[in-house]
């Protein structure tokens, strides 16, 4: 068959629809977010709540969000910024970083909720599977939400999987399986609990001063920088991140930031006073009698 051009005639622009701007934009699958948010109707209302986790280039964000036709709403919230709260204040965007948001924030909705004595999750996480399960007919059931990665592509042992691994063992029931977290064989498809329980207790970081330190001793000064100045090394990162986790459990509640200045009266020394008609009449005036003046001189 010989080749036919397609031809967009007028019919095709006359039928033809914008996308929505965030589609444009690349910045959501609205495919994916039909799924997460479509909920049936003999729910009788009820919100289907998911697991927003995104990262930026330093930080872990995680919250729980269900859909209204007003727009989204945040039940919770949490963010690695908090974290040097409960003594991790290096490395708050990698694996174990975003496994303690995800602990901190279902503890915290799990609190909000009443839930948090009745639902405690792995208080000791040691790598193997479990999930949040049902304590009987007259209790409440586990509070339950999706995972939502957003654009974030889902590869074995990702970050986003790290969120996902601390909100379940915080005490929220997540479903999902195992074959995305770190230590999991395809060929034998079997979850090496060792792998993933070092990921969590932040070993992977650990080792990798250690072998950096061996090869590149200048380069590891500079990378951990940070650790070093507080004289932290990689014998005391699982310690750090026990006692953390420790710590998110007792008091997972938000706490503000202390305000050091008055940032209302700082924003209006450099805001422009709006001139009145006079005001401007006569800054003209001025501004022409300087130029006249100079012209004198000159």
């Amino acid at each position: 068959m010989p080749f036919v051009k397609q031809q967009k005639n007028s019919a095709y622009y006359s039928r033809y629809q914008v996308k929505y701007r965030r589609r444009r934009e690349g910045r959501t699958d609205y495919q994916a977010r039909k799924k997460l948010t479509s909920q049936a109707k003999d729910k009788y209302n009820a919100p289907k709540y998911r697991l927003v986790v995104r990262f930026s280039n330093r930080y872990v964000l995680v919250q729980i969000i269900s859909a209204k036709i007003q727009g989204d709403a945040v039940l919770t919230q949490a963010s690695s910024k908090e974290l040097p709260r409960y003594g991790i204040k290096h490395g708050l965007g990698n694996w174990t970083a975003a496994y303690a948001t995800g602990l901190l924030c279902a503890r915290r909705a799990l609190t909000l909720l009443g839930l948090a004595d009745k639902y405690e999750g792995v208080t000791e996480p040691d790598g193997t599977m479990t999930e949040t399960e049902p304590l009987g007919d007259d209790e409440p059931r586990p509070f339950k939400c999706f995972l939502d990665v957003g654009l974030k592509r889902t590869s074995t042992g990702a970050r986003v999987f790290g969120a996902l691994k601390g909100a379940s063992d915080g005490g929220i029931f997540i479903p999902h399986s195992e074959k995305r977290f770190p230590g999991y064989d395809p060929e034998t498809k079997e979850l090496d609990s060792d792998v993933l329980s070092g990921y969590i207790r932040g070993s992977h970081v650990a080792e990798f001063m250690e072998s950096l330190e061996e090869e590149d001793d200048e380069r590891f000064k500079k990378h951990f920088a940070s650790y070093l100045a507080d004289e932290v090394g990689s014998e005391d990162l699982e310690e750090i991140y026990e006692n953390a986790f420790t710590a998110i459990r007792e008091d997972p509640s938000f706490q503000p930031s202390d305000k050091a200045k008055d940032w209302k009266s700082e924003s209006k020394k450099y805001k422009a006073t709006k001139l009145t008609y006079q005001q401007r009449k006569q800054k003209i005036a001025d501004k022409i009698a300087a130029f006249q003046a100079g012209q004198n001189e000159a």
